[in-house]
């Protein structure tokens, strides 16, 4: 996906649909969510510390890539669970686990050089599956979509017509 907001969008339209058959999936929980969306992409970190200073720091190979795979995003899942009370855990670990998963399969999809997307399953396994390469990276029109699904999602959402309660 081009860019984080991207990835916000298709957790909130995810969140937002399992909200309609979970009663206890407000909206704060849907905010959980997107924020979960974010996980994958704590690799930006590169940007302010490059792996190349951590590297000479802790004199060991480092990468911070192998934050966008699937073992570190369980990881990061479930530190964020732990700044939560115990009796919301198993909400927050479902909905942080979400948005990381969609922004893991979203990316998986990438137009790829190889055709082969990244090791979405590190550590269990290096293999790279095949990408369908259904869009580039710097393509807006994922955005664009997603923007669209959301905005589809929260008006069919907010303006369903209302069951009349069974007395």
């Amino acid at each position: 996906m081009p860019d984080l907001l991207a990835h916000a969008l298709m957790a909130y339209s995810l969140c937002t649909l399992l909200a309609l058959r979970y009663e206890w999936l407000t909206a704060r929980y849907v905010t959980v969510g997107m924020a979960g969306a974010f996980v994958p992409d704590l690799t930006k970190i590169a940007l302010v510390v490059p792996a190349a200073q951590v590297r000479s720091l802790l004199g060991i190979p480092f990468d911070w890539g192998g934050l966008h795979t699937g073992g570190a995003a369980a990881v990061a899942v479930l530190v964020g669970t732990m700044v939560v009370r115990p009796g919301q855990r198993r909400r927050v670990t479902a909905l942080l686990g979400v948005g990381a998963l969609s922004h893991l399969l979203a990316d998986a999809l990438l137009l790829t050089p190889s055709g082969r997307s990244y090791a979405v399953l590190w550590p269990l396994t290096q293999y790279r599956p095949p990408t369908p390469g259904l869009y580039l990276s710097t393509s807006p029109v994922p955005t664009v979509l997603t923007a669209v699904l959301a905005a589809a999602v929260w008006y069919a959402v907010r303006y369903r017509p209302r069951q009349a309660s069974a007395a």
